[in-house]
């Protein structure tokens, strides 16, 4: 794999389409790869169609699609402000904005400030509940991007914060935490947890070099068997938060063709391809959206 193959995908897209000034402030917040944004969003739909009665609301669909693009980008802000030495050293990381120059550090945090502010705006839209539980969510924000240089676990912590979504979802419908919503927040941590392993075998060779921790290089060759793990306990939560919900068979039949695509996609992974990897993860968009049509499905049955 060579640095051309990176830069190509800078280079490709719509984001090259906007005007040469705004490109570098796109490509900060990722918006030239959204499937991290699919992520983000996923475990936030899932939480709003669990606590609905039927299907679920629109609106607040709508306000955690906008949240999750805001946010996400505010989490790659931060992410590479962090960073911004250490993806000099990552064949992968190097082009990004920060680590390449094109945007100063005071003007990422300036942008960050802005971010922050759009995301509080759509917050307030919410409950009190949801509003108190959204901010206390900036805590992760901030400090998971910390966590490569701590421990063999950052991918933990990115389940913690990603999947914070479910616990607004649900909260935002019922005004309260319960069971179900708990279950799928847990069940959203392990899938990350096996996701985002797939996604930093694509860096482990310079992760190694530049001390950067993750469960990748914790894992080694044992990674498929690890990851497997963590997609098994993901469904059996899912299955108990759908039986804690009074999810029927619909759900429970959503969630074996989840489990049918997830054993295919792994039974491809090839874990020193960093092409295989990508392929992998992003795949997961799909697994989670097979997931929240089992939900409504079942809700409208």
């Amino acid at each position: 794999m060579t640095h051309s193959f990176f830069t190509d995908i800078r280079r490709t897209g719509w984001v090259e389409t906007l005007p040469p000034v705004v490109q570098p402030y796109a490509r900060l917040m990722r918006l030239d790869r959204p499937i991290g944004t699919w992520l983000l969003l996923l475990p936030c739909w899932w939480g709003v169609a669990l606590a609905s009665d039927t299907f679920p609301n629109l609106w607040y669909m709508v306000l955690f699609g906008l949240g999750s693009v805001i946010m996400r980008g505010a989490g790659c802000v931060v992410n590479d402000i962090y960073d911004r030495n250490l993806d000099r050293l990552v064949e992968r990381t190097s082009i990004r904005p920060l680590a390449s120059g094109e945007i100063k550090l005071w003007q990422a945090c300036l942008f960050l400030a802005g971010l922050l502010t759009l995301g509080l705006g759509i917050l307030l839209l919410f409950n009190k509940a949801t509003i108190i539980l959204g901010v206390s969510s900036l805590i992760l924000v901030f400090t998971y991007p910390l966590m490569k240089r701590i421990t063999f676990w950052p991918q933990l912590f990115l389940g913690f914060t990603f999947n914070w979504g479910v616990l607004l979802g649900g909260m935002a419908v019922q005004n309260t935490l319960t069971l179900p919503i708990i279950l799928a927040y847990l069940a959203g941590v392990l899938w990350t947890l096996g996701y985002d392993t797939v996604y930093a075998h694509q860096d482990k060779r310079d992760d190694e070099l530049a001390d950067i921790k993750s469960t990748a290089l914790l894992f080694g060759e044992n990674s498929l068997r690890w990851v497997a793990l963590f997609y098994t306990i993901s469904l059996a939560l899912l299955a108990l938060a759908g039986w804690a919900a009074g999810l029927g068979q619909i759900y429970h039949w959503g969630l074996i063709v989840a489990a049918c695509y997830a054993l295919v996609r792994l039974i491809l992974w090839k874990m020193d391809d960093p092409a295989s990897c990508l392929s992998c993860f992003k795949s997961n968009r799909d697994f989670g959206l097979i997931i929240l049509l089992a939900i409504i499905l079942d809700k409208l049955a």
